[in-house]
């Protein structure tokens, strides 16, 4: 067996995910509340579940966006653009006494049109999902998967064969998450360097 890097340093599993930084999407999760009130969450571990049309996140059983789902079995999904880190950032305000979120009034939305939710006006990528199944048991988290049923997207961020994707990324550049308490905006990329052959 080779030896390890000389550089590496064993790390406290108690606190692992907080002593590097990982680069992760951004998203916010719309739910309705009970009192037919729009909810919406910040979310970092959240992805495409394979190559269909299914989308998960990571929430916990404490928050509401969790039993909103739960009970009404449909969220929605909002992409937000670099300039929207503030309302994005609101989203996540802690609720007060009576179980109410007043800043997110001052949230711009529209309401969805398959499912009872809503969007933060002027993201760049919007689903619509109906909740397929939800996994609990990870430590206090929970895996929320849900079915995309509809989809929209800002067109001046869809990819183009007429447009080079490097170009169409600088010029509508995203928000990446940079996990403990950081965020980017990516407006440069290059292409992978896939081996020859390569499938998904």
């Amino acid at each position: 067996m080779e030896n390890m890097n000389n550089n590496l340093v064993s790390l406290d599993l108690s606190s692992l995910w907080d002593r590097i930084f990982t680069v992760n999407p951004l998203v916010i999760i719309g739910s309705m509340d009970d009192e037919d009130t729009p909810n919406f969450a910040p979310k970092h571990m959240a992805f495409p579940i394979g190559w269909d049309n299914y989308f998960g996140f990571v929430c916990t059983p404490n928050h509401s966006t969790y039993s909103n789902i739960k009970k009404y079995e449909e969220f929605t999904v909002t992409y937000p653009k670099p300039d929207q880190v503030t309302f994005t950032s609101l989203t996540a305000t802690q609720r007060r006494q009576d179980d109410t979120k007043p800043e997110l009034e001052t949230i711009p939305r529209f309401q969805a049109s398959e499912v009872n939710s809503y969007f933060l006006e002027e993201g760049y990528f919007y689903l619509e999902c109906s909740l397929m199944e939800i996994i609990d048991g990870f430590g206090v988290n929970s895996l929320i998967v849900g079915e995309v049923i509809k989809a929209y997207a800002d067109e001046d961020y869809i990819r183009k064969n007429s447009r080079d994707d490097n170009d169409l990324i600088y010029s509508h550049p995203l928000l990446a998450y940079l996990h403990p308490g950081r965020f980017a905006i990516v407006d440069e990329s290059q292409a992978f360097p896939f081996p020859k052959k390569f499938k998904k």
